[in-house]
């Protein structure tokens, strides 16, 4: 009796310490999953921090040019979208289209290519233009569509600035400045329908009718007759025409004429005005076009734009000299920003091979202007002064070119001091550490008349001053990349000690009882010693006036390496049970981290490059036929549907992202659904007693309360096909939608997704009912080869469930039933420890997945799905439903992907939670990677992708977590029939 009663007490003890257990896994998880949510937000935003901060600097002292100004006035002509080469090159009748610019050019001015750097869009065109800087990062903060930040530009440090043009443009940069007259046309005015060359001439008319003004006005003619004024003519027709006709049709052509003729009509205006020669004319454009009607990105025709530069100040043509190497280029063996070298061959069909070009970087115009209108340069410009398109004295050139280099070393010293004032341990720039001397230097070879050496001098004091901007510009990158990754290393490092911990029997008997009183101890030192550092670096980063999200960062790296410390005494105990392994062992484990990251790269590389899936499917289609002809008789059929399933879904990601209508595709796609529900409901009904649908098809199961749930279902599958056909039929020939149509297709799409509910709860049973049950939803808000798309992908999650099956009733049951041995002390409920094996379930879930993502379109951008979608449930525009709508399709096929994890970590006996923190562990590995590709530069559409692919990855530990709780309610009472009855009846 005594006997008896001390096992009763130990075995009671058992089951207390095991309650205790599970209830402290339970909430350890929570705050898990809690620090997981906070973590992946606030590593989120460092990508701000880090790629996109602002490089305008203020405080800059203005630097006054020591040498006479040109040009009294200057007259800035910027052709928007217009192509360098449909501006240089002539008609098929041989004649040049820009007749008098060409004029100018081989008489008495200076031209080249202008080099624009992605994004090649409107506002950072003119920025760089007018400002003598690039696209401010910072402003993606502000959809792209302001700079953020004020900057100075040529219209600040001008007397007074006239500008006539766009009101996408002007307001920019002449509605804030006092000392400006302006006016732009309304946006009606740009009408894509009708030849926008009518908005030049307006432009044109606005300023002549200002010009005519002022021989009645006093006052303005004053203003006209005074120095340092600028005219700015903003000339939207190429880029309207280009959009809307492309840039090689007869419409954008003619408005190259249209610009030419403005230009000629402005200098002549301006030369019977004043008859003095002391204005100045520069001629260019803000990015080029594209042959499809668009621009943004850095392909040549974007980013080549014309420059013709004559006037007062301005260089007359040359030949081409010996140093131009015979392409009409000056010698210069530099990169221009947009990736070209300045040796680009001139074409012959421009007919300019006898007069030497100077390319410059669309920055560089800006000191051009200043140095014409003898006006400091802007403070904000990164722009270096071509000092081939001026005609100047050599001492005055010098002079030019070192106010040049002062203006952009102040904003260096500014950028410098200021990092200086806020750092502990500054780190200066060393090659400019001792710039004072080298101005020094050159003051000393202007004094003595050696010009030469002085400009050379100042050219490369410049350009170490833009090297030490981008310097402080990244200054703190290093430290905040380091703290991120850290913290990103720290977060799956804790993750792979919960799996192994709570999850795996590598834990053995290392938290006992008296183990974990001791090492609360232990724990609360490290603690202790993690808030002393974590108090240490917050102190530092307060004296150095660090942002309150540096504070972030720095608190949720300390953190989780303080509860990786915290665990050292089961780190040490691990690392003794591993140390005794085979060294076969450890060959498996680098092995499968091996194929690990080789299937995460491949995921990566599929965000940018869909046709990766199609490749990953053909091979995988190969290797499951030979693996299940090997496994299971031929006669089954199983070997030759997997691999034509995975064939099948190979097909979708060589379709075209953008889905084209095709109504009857859908329709009939409404019957391919049908046939894979009923053959799923004869599978069910029909293989009891075969060895590999033993635990599919579950005998034990509860049967449906509904015996024609699966008729009901299959009806509204078609009910919904045939709305299908008659809502878009309607819709097309009434320009409307009938509301008895929209009340029938909302009646049919939101009762079919409760009653999988309902169904039996055996694996294949449920699956079935759940792909029927979301079917009619997902064809009335499918428009084309989306909705084949949805069977094929069905067929694939049911070959993943035949695989898994398969492997469980093969040759290694007695294997896999083993590892349901001695699971008492194992703290999850009916479930098994996981393995070194099981990687391949949140691998395959993450291939499916991401499958889901790209299989009918680019999830990263929401634009490349088609909105008309929704057309079958609402016409009326309500932007919120509609995105409701089109976002819950979208879903869709996650849910699945989901819902047959949930039953496959069933299948195996494997914990949910535990294979949800893998799938966790190796988007992160992802989310990494992807944080390295954030793109600052390139076009809005490269740098807005790099942005949405890390938010995605960043993402999904909630967006998992929240379709694992939805599709619960489906999944949870999915029944599995006994592994024991099963393998006994397989072997």
């Amino acid at each position: 009796m005594g006997g008896r009663e001390v096992e009763e007490s130990s075995r009671s003890r058992k089951v207390v310490n095991l309650s205790v257990r599970r209830k402290w896994l339970k909430t350890k998880e929570k705050w898990l999953v809690v620090v997981g949510v906070v973590l992946h937000a606030v590593y989120m935003l460092s990508i701000f921090d880090i790629y996109f901060k602002s490089p305008i600097v203020h405080g800059m002292d203005l630097v006054s040019p020591r040498f006479p100004a040109p040009a009294k006035r200057l007259v800035l002509l910027v052709a928007d979208g217009l192509r360098a080469d449909k501006f240089f090159e002539s008609d098929a009748a041989g004649k040049f289209r820009a007749p008098f610019l060409r004029s100018v050019i081989k008489e008495r001015g200076r031209w080249g290519v202008s080099h624009a750097r992605p994004p090649t869009e409107s506002r950072p065109g003119h920025v760089a233009i007018i400002a003598g800087f690039y696209e401010d990062p910072s402003a993606v903060t502000k959809g792209w569509k302001a700079n953020p930040v004020e900057f100075d530009s040529v219209f600040n440090r001008s007397r007074h600035t006239f500008s006539y043009g766009s009101p996408d443009i002007v307001p920019i940069f002449c509605a804030a400045l006092p000392h400006t007259t302006w006016n732009s046309y309304p946006h009606d005015f740009e009408d894509f329908a009708t030849d926008a060359s009518f908005l030049d001439e307006w432009s044109f008319d606005q300023f002549q009718s200002l010009m005519n003004r002022s021989k009645e006005d006093p006052k303005l003619n004053e203003l006209l007759l005074q120095d340092n004024l600028v005219v700015f003519l903003h000339l939207l027709g190429c880029d309207s025409n280009g959009h809307a006709h492309r840039p090689f049709s007869s419409i954008y052509l003619n408005n190259v004429a249209v610009v030419d003729s403005i230009a000629e009509r402005v200098y002549n205006l301006l030369e019977d005005y004043y008859k003095d020669n002391r204005t100045a004319y520069v001629f260019t454009a803000d990015h080029g076009m594209h042959d499809k009607g668009s621009h943004g990105d850095g392909h040549p025709s974007n980013t080549d734009t014309p420059l013709v530069v004559w006037g007062a100040g301005v260089e007359h043509p040359k030949p081409i000299s010996s140093s131009s190497h015979g392409d009409g280029h000056s010698d210069c063996g530099t990169r221009f920003v947009d990736d070209h070298m300045h040796d680009t061959p001139t074409p012959k069909e421009w007919g300019l091979h006898g007069i030497e070009r100077v390319d410059v970087n669309q920055a560089d115009i800006a000191p051009l202007m200043s140095t014409l209108l003898g006006l400091p340069c802007p403070v904000n410009s990164v722009g270096s002064l071509p000092l081939d398109y001026i005609d100047m004295k050599k001492t005055d050139e010098v002079e030019a070119v070192l106010a040049n280099t002062k203006q952009v070393l102040n904003q260096f010293i500014r950028k410098s001091q200021t990092k200086e004032a806020t750092s502990l341990y500054f780190k200066p720039f060393k090659p400019l550490g001792h710039y004072s001397s080298l101005l020094d230097q050159i003051e000393d070879h202007i004094s003595n008349g050696d010009y030469e050496a002085a400009r050379k001098l100042s050219e490369n004091l410049r350009d170490l001053a833009l090297q030490g901007l981008h310097y402080f510009q990244t200054y703190d990158w290093l430290m905040l990349m380091t703290i991120i990754i850290l913290g990103y290393i720290g977060w799956m490092t804790y993750i792979v000690l919960h799996v192994l911990q709570s999850y795996t029997s590598l834990a053995g008997d290392i938290l006992t009882k008296e183990q974990a009183d001791h090492r609360t101890d232990n724990t609360r030192k490290v603690q202790l010693c993690g808030c002393l550092f974590l108090g240490l670096l917050s102190i530092i980063l307060f004296m150095e006036q660090s942002p309150p999200l540096y504070h972030a960062y720095t608190t949720m790296t300390v953190f989780l390496w303080t509860q990786i410390s915290s665990e050292y005494r089961f780190i040490k105990a691990l690392w003794k049970q591993l140390h005794g392994r085979e060294i076969n062992y450890f060959t498996k484990v680098l092995a499968a981290c091996a194929v690990s990251v080789f299937i995460l790269e491949y995921l990566v590389n599929s965000f940018t490059e869909r046709k990766l899936y199609t490749w990953c499917f053909l091979t995988v289609g190969v290797i499951a036929f030979l693996y299940f002809l090997k496994s299971i008789p031929w006669r089954s059929g199983i070997p030759f549907f997997v691999c034509g399933a995975c064939w099948f879904l190979s097909v979708f990601t060589l379709m075209p992202a953008e889905i084209p209508d095709n109504n009857n595709l859908v329709i009939w796609s409404g019957v391919m659904i049908i046939l894979i529900g009923a053959a799923g409901r004869f599978l069910d009904q029909h293989t009891e007693g075969n060895k590999f649908w033993l635990t599919i098809c579950n005998s034990d199961a509860k049967k449906s309360k509904f015996p024609m749930l699966f008729q009901f279902q299959a009806l509204l599958v078609g009910l919904a096909s045939v709305m299908v056909s008659i809502s878009t039929s309607h819709r097309t020939e009434n320009q409307e939608l009938h509301v008895w149509h929209q009340i029938i297709n909302w009646s049919i799409a939101g009762p079919s997704m409760v009653l999988p509910l309902f169904s039996a709860n055996g694996l294949l049973s449920r699956l079935t009912s759940i792909f029927l049950g979301f079917a009619p939803t997902f064809l009335l808000l499918s428009i084309g080869y989306e909705a084949v798309f949805y069977g094929a992908f069905a067929l694939v999650l049911m070959a993943w469930i035949l695989f898994e099956n398969t492997l469980i009733y093969s040759s290694k049951v007695k294997r896999l039933s083993s590892s349901f041995n001695n699971m008492e002390d194992n703290p999850i409920v009916d479930g098994r420890y996981l393995q070194l094996s099981d990687i391949r379930i949140p691998l395959t879930f993450m291939v499916l997945f991401n499958v889901a993502f790209f299989g009918t379109g680019n999830f990263a951008s929401i634009a490349s799905f088609e909105i008309s979608s929704v057309y079958r449930f609402i016409t009326v525009f309500s932007p919120f439903l509609m995105a409701a709508l089109l976002i819950f399709k979208l879903f869709i096929p996650f849910l699945l992907v989901i819902c047959v994890f949930s039953a496959i970590t069933k299948l195996n006996r494997l914990p949910r939670l535990g294979c949800y923190f893998l799938v966790i562990l190796f988007s992160d590995v992802m989310t990494m990677h992807f944080f390295f590709l954030v793109q600052n530069t390139g076009s809005w559409m490269e740098i807005g992708n790099s942005i949405s692919h890390f938010g995605i990855m960043s993402a999904q530990v909630v967006f998992v977590l929240l379709l694992f709780a939805l599709t619960n309610v489906y999944t949870k009472d999915i029944c599995i029939g006994s592994v024991e009855r099963s393998s006994r009846k397989a072997i």
